[in-house]
């Protein structure tokens, strides 16, 4: 008989955990009946949690931006911004939403120069330059500001206006357009000048710098904003797009960070932990182990996801692994991107797996972003196996135990 000794990974706790037990042995009982399951749950005792209650969060002495609804308020400036960190051009899009709701169109008129030409001409014609004595006078920050964002400029200011003249054709509006207009070339330019996929490091930007440039580009478009704020009615179009954008993440995210930060404690804390703490969990693993082979069950499997992926590969690489482990099988692990990035605990990116590592299978899914291959990182020992829970990243993470083509892989693989 055969014992499978089922590993968690990280920010599984006691509940999770017996649910995620419970569908193994159940997949596992369909292809191969006479195997046994043991536990190894390690989330309670070697997982992470706030020892201190929580006394590391701050504490949030106001809540401007936020409604009694979970609304961004309109009177908090850094709404905005959020927006448009996320999609630089959502205002603009909202502005001429609302100008065609507003029933502002206009209709063709030969001859006729519609103001958000004329806008859209402006645009086309932004420059940094009447800002950069201010950047030279002020010191500080800003002239760098200045240098990172001139090359990416004109295809900012070129976007922008396209999306003007192609969104806003055939209405009337342009009335408080400007403001918005500059804060979409800004906020395009920083996301050029941080490269496309977002090679390039942040770039660290001071609020009143930011302020400067967009207050500077306004300036030219014959807006008055020198603040990098809304102003009148065109307010309600930015706080508009983005309740409509980011109201259930932004919101929530500040009003309730507490409840957030100790939510996510077990899954993004365990994995924190393992790297300076892991020694408890691969003792619980090795116990584990050891059970299942005392208890003369045959043959010992370690079926390992995750986080405990990563675990059982640094226990089976010690000099010392625990004896009578024949079949090591991962799911969903990060393992091999580890040993690619040296920063395995137990086997360096130099060194092969040990001679007497187990046979590894590797399990994972493309859509799951958290799961890794291993054949070509560890030539020779591991073999992976593709399945298709047909869920999206996060789910395809958490849902291989219950897509029972997992099991009908495993079956002919697993020792007798």
């Amino acid at each position: 008989m055969t014992s499978v000794v089922f590993v968690h990974g990280t920010g599984v706790r006691a509940k999770s955990y017996e649910k995620s037990f419970a569908r193994v042995v159940s997949g596992l009982g369909r292809v191969r009946a006479e195997i046994r399951v043991a536990r190894c749950f390690w989330g309670e005792e070697h997982g992470a949690s706030l020892g201190l209650g929580g006394a590391s969060l701050p504490v949030r002495t106001k809540n401007r931006g936020v409604g009694g609804d979970g609304a961004l308020d309109e009177d908090d400036p850094l709404a905005v911004w959020a927006l448009l960190e996320v999609d630089p051009l959502a205002e603009l899009r909202e502005f001429a939403q609302a100008a065609h709701d507003g029933g502002e169109e206009t209709g063709f008129a030969p001859g006729r120069v519609d103001p958000w030409e004329t806008v859209a001409d402006k645009v086309r014609g932004l420059t940094l330059e009447p800002v950069a004595p201010e950047a030279e006078e002020s010191g500080g920050s800003l002239p760098r500001l200045i240098a990172d964002l001139v090359p990416h400029l004109d295809a900012a200011a070129g976007r922008v206006a396209d999306e003007i003249s192609g969104s806003l054709g055939g209405t009337s509006a342009a009335d408080g357009i400007e403001p918005i207009a500059a804060r979409a070339v800004y906020a395009l330019a920083v996301q050029r000048a941080e490269g496309p996929y977002g090679d390039d490091e942040p770039l660290a930007v001071d609020g009143a710098d930011r302020d400067t440039v967009v207050g500077a580009l306004s300036d030219q478009l014959g807006g008055t904003d020198r603040s990098g704020f809304v102003a009148g009615a065109a307010k309600g179009v930015a706080v508009r797009a983005l309740n409509s954008y980011l109201s259930p993440l932004s919101a929530l995210a500040h009003t309730f960070r507490g409840g957030i930060t100790r939510g996510s404690v077990p899954a993004s804390g365990d994995i924190l932990r393992y790297q300076v703490r892991g020694a408890g969990v691969r003792d619980a693993i090795r116990a584990a182990a050891r059970d299942a082979v005392e208890s003369g069950n045959g043959p010992v499997v370690l079926l390992a996801h995750s986080l405990g992926g990563i675990a059982c590969v640094d226990l089976l690489a010690e000099p010392d692994p625990p004896a009578g482990v024949e079949l090591l099988v991962t799911v969903g692990s990060q393992a091999p991107f580890l040993y690619e990035l040296d920063a395995l605990t137990a086997l360096r990116r130099d060194e092969p797996l040990p001679a007497a590592f187990p046979r590894w299978i590797n399990v994972y899914d493309e859509r799951d972003l958290l799961g890794f291959v291993g054949e070509k990182v560890f030539p020779g020992r591991v073999t992976d196996l593709r399945v298709n829970t047909r869920q999206p990243f996060p789910r395809a993470h958490t849902s291989y135990f219950a897509h029972q083509r997992l099991y009908d892989l495993l079956a002919p693989e697993l020792p007798k």
